[in-house]
């Protein structure tokens, strides 16, 4: 590695709305090398990505290049400068060939015309040379993803890309096909080629990478080399912040409360496999775990919103049979969901309309609603939830977001349910807003509502959840309580990791 990086970061720093998702952060990437990058979900892993690939820019600080000073504006512009990206999502084009997508928008023409046959020559040069192997004239889509992946590899260097920004590339692939590519990073810096590697999973990091940095709140911990770490000394770097919430006060279930819901042998192939749980009333039970474990589509799957390849659920010791999100209401179980934008809000309709949809029923006569008491039952829920706007006309558009979330809880309080799935019920809340939900879940559940709470955020769960669940690569892997529920406990179990000895 010479003494000039490749790719240098000074002092960067990124928001979004009130979210403060980098600050000031710096970062040198070497030639011919493996960088690991980790850190919690929210870190800000991502973000940084990005901006080194060209989809954000950044508000303030420098991106140097070769040591010169550059701004991307463009995914386009990147790429010029010999910087990929390979998301975690698959971009390619399905119903075309193989070689078409690896050279496309680079294809050999003769007067505007594509020349096939130098196409597949290059093509042929290039597979050739990585070793993969791949069927040329097979179209996308009927490839395995690790083949997609390879594609996508290829496309970075049919463009003569200097480094490869790879976000979790190994999260849809099985072992073995995870090990091959793995070498294959590994043979691309010998060959020239730095690879950026964003992943939660410490060990393939510890496996591949030279350096590794970590992450903790959209700043650097440290970075150094991973011979001068091992999975429980990244997992202390990630969770080393002091806790800044403070939560009410945990009040056990009643002795002998019935167990309001249960959920046995969930299987959907691919996302979640024959998970296991029970909420007792008047519990908050917390779901743990990375993003892409299994956490939301268990939740969607107990509302009813994604089908289920198998599993019984039971509310109240009665089989109750969900096959879509009407099927829950009716049975008891109310929702936040993890995006109140995307599935929870109708965001330009007025608060009135938001809090009282799911019981609109009550409020019509003859397919008319009765305005007046819609009226007076929306201002008792905002009372009740501390919602602040000009009016319950407002839009929810113009609340602020902690605001917002209040409206997706009211939404469900006008007939106190029996379950609560409240997946990320605090994300993009200020301090303030955070305590007051932290309340209200912790009155519901003293009322005794069952809580199934999910948060990326662990001192979230552990500051209200009685008992904690993890989840690992669509399974439930560990149940822990009292003592032994732990950030680094449940780090370790998040990431896949042994107890340390």
């Amino acid at each position: 590695m010479t003494a000039e990086p490749l790719i240098e970061l000074r002092a960067v720093s990124k928001r979004f709305g009130g979210v403060q998702a980098l600050d000031s952060v710096s970062l040198r990437i070497g030639r011919r090398a493996v960088h690991g990058l980790v850190g919690e979900n929210g870190a800000g892993k991502s973000t940084l990505a990005k901006i080194i690939a060209g989809v954000h820019q950044p508000d303030s600080g420098a991106l140097l290049v070769d040591g010169d000073e550059t701004r991307f504006r463009t995914p386009r512009q990147a790429l010029g400068a010999g910087i990929a990206a390979i998301a975690q999502e698959i971009a390619l084009v399905p119903a075309r060939p193989v070689a078409e997508n690896v050279l496309l928008g680079i294809e050999p023409r003769r007067l505007g015309v594509v020349e096939g046959r130098e196409l597949r020559r290059r093509f042929d040069e290039l597979d050739r040379n990585s070793g993969f192997g791949l069927p040329g004239e097979a179209l996308v889509r009927r490839l395995r993803p690790a083949q997609q992946q390879q594609v996508e590899i290829l496309r970075a260097l049919a463009r003569r890309a200097r480094l490869i920004v790879m976000d979790e590339p190994t999260a849809s692939l099985t072992a073995d096909e995870a090990a091959a590519l793995l070498r294959m990073i590994r043979t691309l810096a010998e060959s020239d080629t730095s690879t950026l590697l964003v992943s939660h999973k410490l060990e393939e990091v510890l496996s591949v990478a030279d350096t590794v940095t970590v992450m903790r709140d959209g700043q650097v911990v440290r970075t150094g080399p991973v011979a001068e770490e091992t999975p429980h000394s990244l997992i202390a770097g990630m969770i080393g912040r002091a806790q800044e919430l403070t939560f009410p006060p945990k009040r056990p279930p009643p002795r002998g409360a019935a167990i309001a819901l249960e959920a046995r042998g969930l299987s959907r192939q691919g996302v979640i496999e024959d998970v296991n749980l029970q909420v007792h009333a008047g519990e908050i039970v917390g779901l743990a775990g990375l993003v892409g474990s299994g956490r939301s589509e268990v939740a969607r799957a107990l509302f009813g919103a994604d089908p289920l390849d198998a599993g019984e659920i039971r509310i109240d010791g009665r089989t109750a049979r969900i096959a879509r999100p009407r099927d829950a209401v009716r049975a008891g179980i109310a929702m936040v969901p993890e995006s109140r934008k995307d599935q929870g809000l109708l965001m330009v309709r007025p608060v009135r309309e938001n809090e009282t949809l799911p019981r609109l029923r009550e409020f019509t006569n003859a397919g008319v609603v009765r305005l007046r008491r819609e009226r007076e039952q929306a201002r008792r829920l905002s009372d009740r939830t501390g919602v602040r706007a000009p009016s319950i006309e407002t839009p929810v558009v113009g609340l602020s977001g902690g605001n917002q979330q209040k409206v997706l809880f009211a939404k469900w309080l006008m007939r106190r349910p029996r379950v609560l799935i409240a997946d990320e019920p605090t994300r993009g809340v200020d301090v303030g807003a955070k305590s007051q939900l932290h309340e209200m879940l912790a009155a519901l559940a003293a009322e005794g509502v069952a809580i199934l709470l999910i948060s990326s955020e662990v001192e979230e769960v552990l500051g209200l959840a009685h008992r904690v669940l993890v989840m690992h690569d669509g399974r439930l892997v560990a149940e822990l309580a009292g003592e032994e529920a732990s950030e680094e406990s449940i780090m370790r179990a998040a990431f896949g990791a042994q107890p340390a000895r």
